[in-house]
């Protein structure tokens, strides 16, 4: 009872006020990895992560060794790793993440596992062009959140003191990173509905390379604008799947016409194929 009270006090102060958390070094026993480490972030509103074989065998699906992944939305790291890891110590793994807080916890686990990933942490938002923006959070722990052109915005009342560059994933690749784009095939997004804006914003990218696509269609957001997002992700040549969990033996259901998108209610993921 003692440490159920302490545990929900605990809850509550981190909705409230603003504080630095530690990190805990997780380990795990992987097939084909051995012992991986993972920074897990005692913020007590973020969810310990867990990670598993069949995780890895899902992004193995679409990544290969010496692979560039790219991650916007990184949060700590969660499927940065696991990407990370599949494309191995010769490819690269690009996180992004605007959200100051969680950037910290990224880096940790960028860090780890030396001679199995090669994780470059990005603590910049994608936009359509180089600008700035608020990050603004629902709670003080700043767990989650999102950009805002000003400080009033609908992802809450929190906002970071400094702004947040923006920048352009096309622009930012092409001058940094322009040898490895050759190899680029697999790219996830989390942005918290912002996710058909940053599509959009890459449409280019995604026309000549091509690589797999995985990104949220948003619960909140309209039926329209989930309509918008299957629409903006099919004209680019992909077939979309909705699936249950970055899990290899995960429910998978193809979306066969536009409408099948807004059959749910809630956040859910959806994994776009380039057709052949």
């Amino acid at each position: 009872m003692f440490k159920y009270l302490k545990a929900s006090f605990a809850r509550k102060k981190a909705r409230r006020v603003t504080q630095e958390y530690p990190v805990q070094i997780d380990r795990f026993n992987l097939d084909g990895l051995g012992t991986i480490e993972f920074a897990n972030w005692l913020n007590p509103l973020a969810t310990p992560v867990t990670l598993t074989s069949e995780m890895i065998a899902f992004f193995k699906k679409y990544i290969k060794e010496g692979d560039l992944v790219i991650d916007i939305g990184s949060h700590i790291g969660d499927t940065t790793v696991p990407m990370a890891l599949c494309a191995g110590p010769s490819g690269m793994a690009l996180g992004f993440d605007p959200n100051p807080y969680v950037y910290r916890i990224l880096e940790q686990n960028a860090a780890l596992n030396a001679g199995k990933q090669n994780i470059v942490p990005v603590n910049l938002a994608i936009s359509k062009e180089e600008e700035e923006f608020y990050f603004v959070s629902s709670e003080a722990a700043f767990t989650n959140g999102g950009i805002s052109p000003t400080k009033e915005s609908s992802h809450g009342k929190f906002v970071y003191p400094e702004k947040i560059k923006g920048v352009n994933l096309k622009k930012f690749l092409e001058a940094k990173y322009s040898d490895r784009l050759n190899k680029f095939s697999f790219i996830k997004i989390d942005t918290e509905g912002y996710d058909k804006e940053i599509i959009k914003s890459i449409s280019d990218l995604l026309s000549v390379y091509k690589p797999v696509i995985v990104a949220e269609s948003f619960g909140d957001a309209s039926d329209e604008a989930k309509l918008e997002l299957f629409d903006v992700i099919a004209k680019l040549g992909y077939e979309i799947s909705y699936f249950e969990d970055f899990d290899i033996n995960a429910d998978v259901q193809k979306l066969n016409t536009r409408t099948d998108i807004t059959k749910w209610k809630k956040t859910i993921n959806i994994c776009c194929i380039p057709k052949k």
